[in-house]
């Protein structure tokens, strides 16, 4: 009987005559008799048929076994021809394992330097037990890493220069981020040159400094007030620090001073400022320079932050720019009308990846409602209920929501019902601005403070306004529009905190109520409305230091009780009424290109909704991580 051999590769070897066993097997099975028929291979042994008749094997389990033969002969010392010494251990390798597991054995073995003739090889740094393990995964490819252990096995690793072992470390340490070891575990990855877990933990630190509802604050951890005033320096001056309020960089400023109070006061001065001051409020400067222990020992620290206060107060542009965490950007989406009845809907769309998210829904559907995101938190404030059967209520309700639990609380009321009002936030309070009870048209204005949940009558407004558009621009409050009972309005008031007081500014040059009004730099966006008799794709913008209206390429869906949000220089305008449907689509002004276009729509039509955007570390109730 003929022999018969399977596809042995022989690229390097000498082939033969024609005649060897190889091409005589070949003729056989090319003629349909042979072996071809007998052979059946195992679950571990994968062929492939080639279209000479040939057969090639792939032995699924042969490096497996080979490696595994190899680490038995390493434990009883067959054919072992190096030695390691470490301290006291002996350890018995094979130079030819070493060499393909680790760069560093390659060169010391192979590059011509003493040790390629040694028999023991002494190595300096190493701790037995961490050599012991890295052995073991050159012979098996498997390693345990434990909180214990990783500290000492990357560094072994990363001079033996064995990368999968320093990936694993580097994946454990990341399984491992939490706010009280962020900043070590970003600076022992910098230490040792693993920039990618440096990076992501970076990334954990300026998402979690500080959160208003969980327990992952970097800010109050010991690894905090452990920074030398550099690293702290480094730390707050980035843009990408995720804080619901500047204030809270303050504060952890001052808890890191008095954490070594003799020795860092001294440098206060120039840490604060790095803290972007400007975006504090006037009260808060007001508090802490009346009451701050470490401030009344530090004058030239009060004397900065009077500047700041002066500058506040003056309403001057900020020279510092705002922050933009490095967290997702969502558009919360609440309420509005469809189908002849108020929603309790709460979507969010993440701006980077074109997604809406359902949320939890309202407490109360209603329509006409304004919100606000502060500190953390979004409010749903007043609203009109209406029913399938077409009886309604006009509500003074405030509900807030938290993203990291995907559940509602109920805030204290506002004095008055409000429809269609206009909210906006000042001076860390939110603002509930005009709307309407019924048939009566409100001038009034309150504001909420969290810290005391409690609603606070302002000054009113010279003109009563439902409809009405609220936007604040260098702590000022701008009241657009609007409908007064009879008129549709072009007027627009502004309020200065200081004195309590409203004054006009120029007029816009269209009439318009229900339309949607938004911030950008220094100049106000009004888009679209309602004029009395149509709804506009008109826009125009006011510079406020100009004090001068302009117009602005129009919409290319006219619409009215729609609502808007900005975000990286865009401006997002998201449903609405075009005087027959309820709209769903979404349209973007781009800001710098001076064009509008297309975006992904809301899920379903709808008018009288409310939005408002904001940087989470997740995408809502997640894990915080």
């Amino acid at each position: 009987m003929a022999s018969w051999y399977p596809d042995i590769e022989m690229n390097d070897m000498d082939m033969g005559q024609a005649s060897s066993p190889r091409a005589r097997s070949s003729s056989k099975m090319s003629s349909g008799s042979g072996p071809r028929s007998c052979i059946s291979p195992s679950p571990s042994c994968g062929a492939s048929f080639k279209e000479t008749g040939e057969i090639k094997f792939c032995i699924s389990e042969y490096k497996n076994d080979a490696f595994q033969m190899m680490l038995l002969m390493k434990r009883n010392q067959m054919l072992t021809d190096v030695k390691l010494e470490v301290g006291r251990e002996i350890f018995h390798g094979h130079k030819i394992v070493l060499a393909a597991a680790s760069p560093y054995f390659k060169a010391m073995f192979t590059g011509g330097l003493r040790e390629c003739e040694m028999d023991t090889v002494k190595l300096q740094g190493f701790c037995p037990t961490v050599l012991a393990h890295l052995l073991c995964f050159m012979y098996t490819g498997e390693i345990v890493i434990n909180e214990m252990l990783v500290c000492q096995l990357l560094p072994a690793a990363t001079m033996l220069q064995m990368n999968h072992v320093i990936e694993a470390c580097c994946s454990f340490l990341e399984q491992q981020l939490e706010a009280g070891n962020a900043i070590g575990i970003a600076n022992y990855a910098q230490q040792h040159g693993c920039m990618e877990l440096f990076c992501k933990a970076n990334t954990f630190i300026e998402q979690h400094f500080t959160e208003f509802y969980l327990c992952l604050q970097v800010s109050k951890e010991e690894e905090f007030l452990q920074l030398s005033p550099c690293q702290l320096m480094n730390l707050i001056k980035r843009d990408e620090l995720n804080v619901p309020d500047e204030k809270d960089v303050y504060n952890a400023v001052l808890r890191w001073v008095m954490h070594d109070e003799d020795t860092r006061q001294p440098r206060m001065e120039n840490i604060l400022q790095a803290v972007r001051c400007q975006y504090l409020s006037p009260r808060f400067l007001t508090e802490q320079m009346s009451n701050c222990k470490l401030l009344k020992r530090a004058p030239a620290c009060r004397e900065y932050l009077a500047k700041i206060f002066e500058d506040l107060t003056l309403h001057r542009p900020p020279c510092q720019k705002e922050r933009k965490p490095n967290a997702p950007c969502v558009i919360y989406i609440v309420g509005g009308y469809s189908n002849r009845q108020s929603l309790d809907t709460l979507e969010c769309y993440d701006v980077e990846d074109y997604s809406w998210t359902q949320l939890s829904r309202l407490p109360v559907a209603r329509s006409g409602l304004g919100a606000a995101y502060l500190r953390g938190i979004f409010y749903a404030v007043g609203g009109r209920n209406i029913l399938s059967n077409g009886n309604y209520h006009d509500s003074n309700w405030v509900d807030t929501f938290n993203p990291m639990t995907n559940t509602w609380e109920q805030r204290a009321l506002m004095n008055e019902a409000r429809n269609r009002l206009g909210v906006a936030v000042l001076d860390g309070q939110v603002y509930a601005v005009g709307g309407s009870n019924g048939p009566r048209c409100h001038n009034s204005v309150e504001k909420y403070d969290p810290d005391d949940d409690k609603w606070t009558l302002v000054q009113p407004m010279a003109k009563a306004r439902m409809g009405v558009g609220v936007v604040v621009v260098n702590r000022l409050m701008y009241a657009v529009g609007g409908y007064n009972g009879e008129n549709r309005l072009n007027s627009v008031e502004c309020y200065h905190p200081e004195n309590n007081k409203w004054t006009y500014v120029s007029p816009m040059r269209i009439p318009r109520s229900g339309a949607g009004v938004c911030c950008v730099g220094n100049c106000i966006f009004v888009i679209g409305g309602y004029d009395g008799q149509h709804q506009l794709c008109s826009v125009e913008k006011y510079n406020i230091e100009t004090d001068v209206w302009t117009s602005v390429p129009p919409i290319r869906t006219p619409r009215s009780a729609m609502t808007v949000s900005v975000w990286d220089g865009k401006i997002f305008v998201m449903g609405g009424y075009d005087g027959n449907q309820f709209l769903s689509s979404v349209e973007v002004y781009d800001c710098s290109r001076n064009e509008w276009s297309e975006s992904k729509p809301l899920p379903w039509g709808r008018s009288g909704h409310a939005s408002a955007s904001s940087f989470h570390p997740c995408l809502l109730h997640g894990d915080g991580r």
